[in-house]
Order: C-alpha cells, then structure tokens, then sequence
C-alpha cells in the first residue's frame, strides 16, 4: 500500500495555477518548512537536554525516548546545510556523520579516559571537537557496548548531561539565528548584500532538495550497500539504535515536503514528484530491515537497491525538470571535502 505522505504534502498547499515568483516561493518554503522545522526541533532538544538531567543513565527510557524524537526533529531540517548552520560547524555539531575514521568513539572515550573537566563548562564543551558533539556522539553514549559501559559512571552521567546541552543549545541558536536575521534576508532577497536576487535564496533552496536527495542515495544508503561481493551493514547511519532505515524515512518525509513547496506554481510536476516520493516511501516501508543488515542476503539486498534507484529517480526529476522549471540549478555543497 502506498503511503501518501508527499500527496498530502501537496494537497497541503494553495492550488497554483500559474507559476509563482522566487519570492513568494521562498517565503512559502520559510513560513511552512523551515522555521516550522526548527521549532519543532528545538522543542525535542529541550525535553532531550531536560530528560538527561533527570537521568543520565544510558538505559534510561525517558532519555532514549527523547534521544530518538530530537533525532527525528533534526531529520526535518538536516538538509538545510546553509545559512546559521554553515557558522561556528554548527551542521557537524549536531550530525558528525559519516564518520569514516572512527573520530567519534575514539574523542568519546579519550574525554571518559581524562575524566576530562570540559563537561563542566557548556562554553567550554562548545570548543570540542565536532565528532565528540551531538547526535551521533549521543547514540555512542546511550547505545554502544563499549562506550556506554566505560570509565566512571559518574563522569559518563556529566559527558551525557554535557552532550545534550550542547545539543540543545547549538539547535536554539541556529532557531535564533532563523528567526532573528537569516530569514528575513531570505524574504528580502534583492535588497540586501547577503542576497543579490531572490533567484539566489531559490538556488540554496533547490540545492538543498537536491543534495539531500544525493546524501540518501550515496551515503544513508550507499555506504551499507558496498558492493555485491563486499557489502558494508556495519557502515549504516545509526544502526546501533536501530534508526538506520528510519533516516531514510524521515529524510524523504522532509524533502518531500520541500519539492511539494518548491513545484507548487508547477501542478503537473507537483504531482510528479509527489507519486516519486510515494513510491520511494512506500519502498522503504517494504524493506523491513530496520539497520539494513540484510544488504549480504539477495533479496534484501534487491529492496534495499531498489530504493535507492528510486531515490536517484527522484533526483532526476528534481535536476531535469524542477530546475529548470525554477530556472535555477545546484549550487555548491557546504558539505563537499567533509
């Protein structure tokens, strides 16, 4: 059965019939995708950041409930790479990933090893690096055999007290930042130094539809696929509290809120991109493999695939038709050399 969740997207919006300029896109993207976006996530990183004051032990099902709906909040905005989230690495003090070099468990356990002093001070703590921040530190510390069980309890209660802080206030300052200048620089598009032309603030729009659509396909799902002869499962985003697959879910959930505001003046390829992101929803609901640890077997390997083709369709769509139809292409990624 397919899943409607782009078509509602749609469906959400004012009927178009005819094209609508930049502006009134890019304000319609900001009013209902963006800053809606932040607030939601800023919500979920406080009951996060006050659950693990209450308590910090990594079994706690309190503070791993709301480990996984801040996560999920993230997922709404995490392909809005630009802006307040260029400044201060603000993007990978959040989601440190991927992690090809094994940076974040080893930072964890060198700060648990020292018993380092740093988590008693969130300015302080603000200074460390990315890999030991945010949610993917979090999932190390709640969900991981090794990390989660080492050194002293206690200083392990204050490094995940100290890390969802950090959580927290690094998601209130990006929604300060939004909400209080970057915004509005958006809506002013062509009255301001920071954008020439609404055209601009469209560009990092489409750019981030399209990137996010790319980060799917090649990593959230290319890095477990491997190859046929060496698959990689131990590679997934977040496997080790099972959210893997759900990554994927959310992701697409996000974005396709986001084709849904940037075709709007284009109903026919509105409605395109919509049956796009349902099939690829409905995809990933039939892979039944939370982690994707079947991509070794063939016929979990073929859904899994499957879905990434379909994603690379829909990217497709995005590039041959949505652009031009915007008259804009893809700018520069802000996490290219990462």
């Amino acid at each position: 059965m397919l899943r409607f969740v782009a078509t509602c997207a749609a469906l959400a919006l004012p009927a178009a019939t005819e094209a609508q300029t930049p502006s009134e896109i890019v304000v319609t993207a900001l009013d209902r995708h963006v800053l809606p976006g932040y607030a939601a996530l800023t919500e979920a990183t406080g009951a996060l950041a006050a659950a693990a004051e209450a308590d910090c032990a990594a079994e706690s099902l309190d503070l791993r409930s709301t480990y996984h709906t801040a996560f999920d909040a993230w997922m709404g905005v995490a392909h809005l790479t630009f802006g307040p989230a260029e400044t201060d690495n603000r993007f990978f003090a959040l989601a440190f990933w991927p992690d090809a070099r094994g940076a974040t468990p080893r930072g964890l356990s060198q700060l648990i090893a020292n018993a380092d002093p740093v988590v008693e001070d969130a300015d302080a703590f603000a200074t460390v690096s990315v890999a030991s921040r945010g949610f993917y530190a979090l999932e190390f510390l709640l969900y991981d055999d090794t990390v989660s069980a080492a050194g002293d309890p206690a200083y392990r209660c204050a490094l995940v007290r100290a890390v969802t802080a950090d959580i927290d206030l690094t998601a209130q300052t990006l929604r300060t930042d939004w909400e209080g200048e970057f915004a509005g620089l958006m809506r002013d598009a062509g009255t301001n130094d920071r954008f020439q032309s609404p055209e601009e603030a469209l560009r990092l729009l489409f750019t981030s539809l399209d990137q996010g659509l790319e980060f799917t396909a090649d990593l959230r799902l290319g890095r477990p696929l491997g190859s046929f002869d060496r698959p990689r499962p131990n590679l997934a985003e977040a496997r080790r509290s099972g959210r893997s697959l759900q990554q994927v879910t959310l992701s697409l959930e996000a974005l396709s809120e986001l084709a849904s505001i940037l075709s709007a003046g284009q109903p026919e390829l509105q409605a395109a991109l919509a049956m796009a992101f349902d099939t690829a929803l409905d995809r990933a609901a039939a892979v039944d493999d939370p982690v994707f640890a079947g991509v070794g077997d063939p016929l979990g390997r073929i859904r899994i695939e499957g879905l990434q083709v379909q994603v690379g369709d829909i990217r497709d769509i995005t590039r041959a038709d949505l652009g031009p139809a915007l008259g804009v292409a893809a700018g520069f990624n802000a996490l290219d050399g990462d």
